[in-house]
C-alpha cells in the first residue's frame, strides 16, 4: 500500500512520500493565493476554495488567514463561516455540517505522532478523523484534537481544547473540554 492511502486509512505512514509532498505543496500554494487575494475578491475566494476541497460549495465564508495541509480531506457543509486564523491539519477527513461558525483563531488536528521516539523521529505519523454536525459554533482559541465527533445543535466556548466526544445539543467548554449544560 502507497504512503497515501495508509494516510488516508488511518495508518502510520510516512509523510515526506513525494506524492504527498507534493499534495501538500498545492495546498500551500492555494492558501497563499487565497490569502493575498483582497477583500472584494468573493468568486476568487470561492473559487480556491472549491479547488482546494475539491467540492462544490454552498455559501462558505472564510476569512484570511486560512491554512490547511491537504484541502481534499476538508468538507463543509452550507453556510460555513470562519473567522481569522483557521488552521486545518487535515491529513485524516475533517467533515463540517451546515451552518458551522468558527471563531478566530481555531485549528483542527488531525494529525498525530507515535509516542516512541525513534519511530517518531523515523518521519511517520498517522492520521484520526474529526467530525462536526450542523448547527455548531465554536468561540475563539478552540482546538479541536484527531479523532473526535461533535454532534448538532453544540457550542464550543472559547479557549477550549477538545480532546472527546461532545453529543449533540449541549454547551462545552474548558481544557480538556466537558459537557457544562444541555441546551434547552
Amino acid at each position: 500500500m502507497d504512503e497515501y492511502n495508509k494516510m488516508i486509512n488511518g495508518e502510520l505512514y510516512y509523510s515526506n512520500d513525494k506524492k504527498l509532498v507534493e499534495f501538500r505543496l498545492n495546498a500551500k500554494k492555494l492558501c497563499y493565493d487565497y490569502n493575498r487575494l483582497g477583500p472584494n475578491d468573493i468568486n476568487k475566494r470561492i473559487e480556491i476554495l472549491e479547488e482546494l476541497f475539491k467540492s462544490k460549495l454552498d455559501n462558505p465564508w472564510i476569512e484570511q488567514s486560512f491554512y490547511c495541509d491537504y484541502g481534499f480531506n476538508i468538507s463543509i457543509g452550507k453556510n460555513f463561516y470562519s473567522n481569522h486564523n483557521l488552521v486545518i491539519l487535515d491529513v485524516a477527513r475533517v467533515t463540517f455540517g451546515d451552518n458551522v461558525f468558527v471563531g478566530p483563531n481555531c485549528g483542527f488536528y488531525t494529525a498525530g505522532h507515535p509516542l516512541d521516539y525513534e519511530t517518531r523521529n523515523s518521519g511517520l505519523e498517522y492520521g484520526k478523523p474529526i467530525n462536526v454536525g450542523d448547527n455548531v459554533w465554536f468561540g475563539g482559541n478552540v482546538v479541536v484534537m484527531p479523532n473526535v465527533n461533535i454532534g448538532s445543535n453544540v457550542v464550543i466556548g472559547a479557549g477550549s481544547v477538545v480532546t472527546k466526544d461532545i453529543p449533540s445539543g449541549v454547551v462545552a467548554y474548558g481544557n480538556p473540554c466537558k459537557v457544562i449544560k444541555k441546551i434547552d
